[in-house]
């Protein structure tokens, strides 16, 4: 998904909405609570529901953050079941190696 000006404030199931544009302008090095005390309020949306930067930082305080993209890996690796969707889903057939079945092998 894109917001104004055709940016990107959608990635990996995270909707970033202005907190993107935020994060590419702010000035690098950072620390997580920087981040937090500057965008703390931030909502980021997710499949299933939503969660603040301040929440999702505070699993990862006083992190040293080198530029936009390492904030965003910061987020992505904080995030909850929420971020997922579908748990579990795959639309691959048959399943992938260590993923387990669900229906029976019977053919009728």
């Amino acid at each position: 998904m894109t917001g104004p000006d055709d940016e990107r404030t959608r990635e990996l199931g995270v909707e970033f909405g202005p907190l993107a544009r935020e994060l590419e302008t702010h000035q690098y090095p950072a620390t997580s609570d920087e981040l937090v005390e500057r965008y703390g309020d931030a909502v980021l949306g997710l499949p299933n529901g939503e969660q603040t930067l301040r929440e999702l930082f505070e699993l990862v305080p006083d992190e040293r953050l080198e530029s936009a993209a390492d904030a965003r890996v910061a987020i992505f690796n904080t995030v909850g079941e929420g971020a997922i969707g579908r748990k579990g889903y795959s639309d691959r057939t048959p399943p992938a190696l260590g993923e387990r079945e669900e229906w029976p092998h019977e053919s009728f």
